[in-house]
């Protein structure tokens, strides 16, 4: 059986920040990484649950959005993927920039959050949502995003 891509990267090196994890054709994948992983600090599902209907409802409507393929959590709960097709990676990393600065101030409930529109509706949180986005918002301008994954060469 061939390993599938994501497991192709060390995660020992992985920190939070975002990076292309593959290209198919005129779709792009970042891995929006919000923990390092395996160091025992990973997202609850509240806080995973809410700032997925909240980033991708204001990525879904930016100046990408109809590009956007898919946005989703990472099982490990350390980040997630959005799928973006025919985009430059500055301009995604412009626009997830605003979509986390919204969230970050959000005033409201959280997108989707009614027994009809979600599979587990009561498992939502906008403080949790607000504060994980301000938390890697501050990640992401902390630090160069050259989108290039580390290998360990850099220590």
């Amino acid at each position: 059986m061939e390993r599938i891509q994501s497991f192709c990267v060390d995660h020992d090196y992985i920190s939070e920040g975002i990076y292309i994890s593959r290209i198919d054709g005129d779709i792009t994948t970042y891995d929006m990484r919000t923990r390092k992983p395996n160091c025992g600090d990973y997202m609850d599902n509240i806080t995973m649950h809410s700032l997925e209907h909240m980033f991708a409802t204001y990525i879904r409507n930016s100046d990408i959005g109809a590009n956007v393929i898919y946005f989703g959590p990472m099982g490990c709960r350390t980040g997630f993927y959005l799928l973006v097709r025919d985009e430059a990676p500055a301009r995604v990393l412009d626009e997830v920039l605003l979509a986390l600065g919204r969230i970050a101030k959000h005033q409201g409930e959280v997108f989707g959050a009614s027994r009809k529109e979600c599979g587990n509706y009561l498992e939502l949180s906008i403080d949790a949502a607000r504060a994980e986005a301000a938390r890697y918002l501050g990640v992401l301008r902390g630090k160069k995003n050259d989108f290039i994954y580390p290998s360990g060469e850099e220590k």
